[in-house]
């Protein structure tokens, strides 16, 4: 199948190719029939991208801020990569369509296959989508014109914004801005029995969208005319659906909403308040989040788990389903609103329109429209940029996975090394698949993991998933004959570890795992210089390592395993290379403080057999300001302090300090490491503490949720 996506660097749009995506639970597989390429938002984003470096900045000081603070503490090479990477990764385009149901998975009981379903959210500009059942509803077939369902979205942040307005049937509305979006707050205000005034800067009166009047936003009477159309009052409500980098629309609202007034914003403006008219006339302004509640929660949208109608009326999907409503009762119809059609293989051509418009047209609705195209079910693509003949002298990759380490790091430093092809990608849909192969291409890509298992060629097996499958892909891949190289964590119970360690054991692939840090550079030469494989140290290790919110997947103690068991495997096999001899304690004392997700503030104590010991202090209680990751290593009569992977500090006799321009985590140098291993000139030496770090890390937070 194809989809679309922009490049941020350029503002240009290109359709990249991959397989069809496989259901999940609680979620459909739609084939697309129409989308909607919104004027507004994608317009914005295009426009975004065609903007040099420097216009960038200025219209995103908030993504310069971040870049400052990464500066501070990773250094400036570290901090342009990131950004420069960032920058070169393709946008998924789109997020409103209707289309029809193609299997449903587990937990969806209200459509079937065949359907007719309106969608938002990840309804991107793609043939087939994937899309959470509490984010489509269903479209009857009794309605012909089922095209202007594809406006769902756009209905969504209508109706949201109404409900949040609280408007009453009867009252007497203003709809600053009276473009697609206004338009659609207008039919549905007249459809629930209120008079609608429309503003703009120009007349985009339309038949269909019944005003009681219109005004030119610009007029300097603009206001005594509002309130001549109203008894004297002013209006009752005010919607705000203009897209101007002013704050023009604000004052316009203020100056005609009548006394305690309510002003609702679903547009894209300044939002400056004159607090003088607010006071005056107790004026009250909300904004809408998007199309109602469950927008940006993970729970609603990626794991399908709706909101109780008794609770929340009009979620995302029951504004959707209002305004499907609106059109099959005939009470709102949208379909003059359709300017163009455009196929879909043409999408260039839309954004261009919408960005640059050579030719002048006039478009307010812009649908693309999907072809039957017998492409788009495959299961495996190949990619036309990839390298076709396999070298013998390169370790064959087939990466299952396709997350934004993989993209934004594993992947360009394997390139970098040179020693590695990218034979054979695995993902079960979504977006990370043809972004990975933009910049990296496979010889292949798949929806079924398996084709990489049974694959001659592969020499590794990459597993870079969700922590809660990584288990299931090592031991099949071990016992497939495979090498295998799994991001951390290995695995998140005692029962998994075991059935890795049993298929290791039996397998003749090798197993490595991605605790780079233990390759570091200023690592190695810390334990070179002090000697801590021969002297026992004290250790002493703080992870700052920032806050996730309790929603997200890391926390999800069943997909992710929370984050010591995710993170802060990282340090302990750190301080494990660092000590050499077998780590035989590791204890785990939890903080208690409610503002923060439970275990995400952790004191971590290490023994050795060697006499050594250590502290890892892992919060997400700092600041980002604070340098992420620092160690501290005592013996001898001397101190080293590693700083965030770029400066050195020893204390001696003497006192010396080493900074680098490039963060080093060791990344780079573990994949050559992993390169050695499999080319037979060096033994594989880190699985045996990969094993016992786990496990007592698995143990020793058994024990604090028994406390």
């Amino acid at each position: 199948m194809k989809q679309l996506f922009l490049n941020v660097k350029d503002g240009s749009v290109k359709l990249i190719r991959q397989p069809m995506p496989t259901v999940k639970e609680n979620m459909v597989l739609v084939e697309s029939l129409y989308t909607v390429v919104s004027a507004g938002t994608e317009r914005g984003l295009a426009s975004f991208g065609g903007k040099n470096l420097v216009q960038k900045a200025l219209e995103r000081p908030d993504q310069v801020k971040k870049v400052l603070e990464k500066l501070s503490t990773d250094g400036i090479v570290t901090t342009m990569e990131s950004a420069f990477n960032k920058l070169a990764e393709p946008m998924p385009m789109g997020y409103s369509g209707v289309g029809r149901v193609i299997s449903c998975g587990r937990g969806v009981t209200q459509v079937q296959a065949g359907d007719l379903v309106a969608m938002v959210g990840t309804a991107y500009h793609c043939e087939i989508n994937r899309v959470s059942r509490t984010m489509i509803t269903k479209v009857p077939r009794e309605l012909t014109d089922y095209r202007q369902t594809a406006f769902c979205a756009l209905g969504g942040i209508a109706l949201e914004g109404i409900h949040q307005a609280e408007v009453i049937p009867g009252e007497t509305v203003a709809v600053i801005g009276m473009g697609l979006l206004g338009h659609i707050v207008s039919r549905i205000l007249n459809a629930y029995g209120c008079d609608v005034i429309g503003y703009d800067v120009v007349d985009k009166s339309m038949p269909a969208t019944r005003l009681k009047a219109f005004i030119n936003s610009g007029d300097d009477h603009a206001a005594d005319m509002s309130k001549a159309l109203t008894r004297g009052r002013g209006v009752d409500k005010v919607i705000i659906t203009a897209a101007a980098n002013t704050n023009a629309p604000m004052d316009l609202a203020a100056a005609i909403a009548r006394d305690r007034g309510i002003i609702c914003m679903i547009g894209v403006t300044q939002m400056n308040i004159d607090r003088r008219p607010y006071y005056e006339r107790e004026l009250s302004f909300r904004i809408a989040r998007s199309y109602g509640a469950g927008r940006y929660d993970t729970v609603y949208e990626e794991q399908g788990i709706d909101y109780p109608i008794g609770y929340v009326r009009f979620t995302e999907g029951r504004n959707i389903e209002e305004f499907v409503r609106l059109i099959v009762q005939g009470r709102a119809d949208f379909s003059d609103l359709i300017t163009h059609e455009i196929p879909f293989e043409q999408a260039a051509d839309a954004y261009e329109m919408i960005t640059k418009n050579p030719k002048h047209e006039h478009y307010i609705g812009v649908l693309l429209k999907y072809s039957d195209n017998k492409e788009k079910w495959k299961e495996t693509v190949g990619s036309p940029k990839a390298k076709k003949n396999v070298s013998a002298e390169k370790v064959q990759i087939g990466l299952i996975g396709a997350g934004n380490f993989v993209r934004s790091t594993m992947l360009p430093v394997m390139k970098e090394t040179g020693k590695f092809e990218f034979r054979g990608l695995a993902t079960t849909g979504g977006t990370g698949g043809a972004q990975v192969n933009d910049r990296t291409p496979f010889a292949y890509t798949t929806n079924d993991y398996r084709k990489l298992l049974a694959d001659p060629d592969i020499d590794l097996i990459v597993v870079s998933t969700q922590h809660s499958s990584h288990a299931k892909f090592v031991t099949e891949a071990l016992n497939a004959g495979k090498n295998v190289y799994c991001e951390k964590p290995l695995c998140l119970t005692l029962e998994e570890l075991e059935e890795i360690r049993e298929a290791y054991k039996n397998s003749e692939g090798e197993l490595f795992v991605g605790l780079n840090r233990r390759y570091a550079p200023l690592i190695r030469q810390i334990k070179k210089e002090m000697k801590t494989d021969q002297i026992p140290a004290v250790y002493d290790f703080i992870a700052n390592a920032g806050f996730i919110p309790k929603d997200h997947w890391v926390q999800d103690e069943a997909a992710g395993g929370g984050r010591v068991l995710g993170e802060a495997c990282h340090f302990v096999d750190l301080i494990q290379y660092l000590d050499g001899s077998e780590l035989t304690e590791l204890q785990v004392a939890a903080a208690g403080n409610n503002a923060y997700p439970m275990n995400d503030n952790v004191l971590i104590t290490l023994k050795f057999a060697s006499g050594a010991i250590g502290n890892i202090v892992y919060s997400s209680m700092g600041s980002k300001k604070y340098p992420k990751e620092q160690l501290r290593v005592l013996s001898n009569g001397c101190v080293y302090e590693m700083d965030n992977f770029i400066r050195l500090k020893k204390y001696g006799s003497t006192k010396s300090v080493k900074e680098k321009l490039k963060q080093d985590k060791g990344i780079r140098a573990e994949y050559e490491y992993i390169f050695k291993v499999l080319k037979g000139r060096i033994k594989n030496t880190s699985a045996a503490d990969a094993f016992r770090g786990q496990e007592l890390l698995i143990k020793a937070m058994q024990r604090v949720k028994e406390a």
